[in-house]
């Protein structure tokens, strides 16, 4: 199997993971009760903790290795920057699909970083798939239930989560054709990645994770976190 393969493949089934979790939201069935409110609760903050490992383990590091202090620090601050104007942009136009646009917003580019820097560390790149469908899962999962409740019919919605994983292909075979040899500008994207992934973290990820006079489904957040410090152990 050809490299090229592979990297599609590997992004494509990372993406194929929201609509996996948007099918399990769909069919799951079970009443609203408060024990499922936790397990709600439990799988934004395993998706919170997954972020937390993809911005630690897989795409910071590149950025601190790889680029001057100056530059870093533009990336990342520029990510976080964006992210909140996207953030507030939807927020004035009272959309339905804010967890669906964070998906993408971190879907995306970290799709690029994978095509990119695959054919240099192969090892880094299987990592940023892996981060990248544990946290589709619940964002998939969570993003469903979000834009149901809003009113849209729930076959639209799954289209739309399966249409998704597509981006994940393009995105990669054009890190991977653009940018495999232009290791400064992948590692730019990656840390403009964290900057954007790390804001939308403590802007909407974290607060929907909290449930009052309940301790337990924040504990999500550190199985996720554990999930991507056992992947870095394996992988990287």
């Amino acid at each position: 199997m050809t490299q090229l393969i592979i990297i599609i493949l590997a992004a494509w089934l990372s993406g194929l993971m929201a609509f996996i979790g948007g099918v399990f939201a769909r069919y799951e069935g079970s009443t609203e009760t408060e024990a499922k409110r936790k397990f709600v609760h439990g799988v934004v903050a395993f998706g919170g903790g997954i972020l937390i490992a993809a911005v630690a383990f897989a795409l910071v590091p590149e950025g601190i290795s790889r680029l001057n202090l100056w530059v870093m620090s533009i990336a990342f601050l520029s990510g976080g920057l964006l992210f909140c104007a996207v953030d507030v942009f939807l927020a004035k136009r009272g959309t339905s699909a804010a967890q669906f646009m964070a998906m993408l917003l971190d879907f995306v580019p970290e799709a690029i970083s994978l095509g990119a820097v695959f054919s240099d560390n192969r090892r880094l790149g299987i990592l940023l798939a892996v981060y990248i469908g544990c946290q589709n899962l619940p964002e998939g999962f969570n993003a469903f239930r979000e834009m149901v409740k809003s009113g849209q019919h729930a076959s639209l919605v799954l289209v739309t989560l399966f249409g998704a994983s597509l981006l994940g292909p393009a995105a990669a075979c054009a890190g991977f054709f653009l940018l495999r040899e232009q290791m400064e500008w992948t590692a730019g994207i990656m840390t403009f990645a964290g900057g954007g992934i790390l804001y939308l973290i403590f802007k909407d990820i974290a607060p929907l994770s909290d449930m009052p006079k309940h301790w337990s489904p924040s504990l999500g957040a550190v199985l996720g976190f554990l999930v991507g410090m056992i992947g870095k152990k394996c992988i990287g």
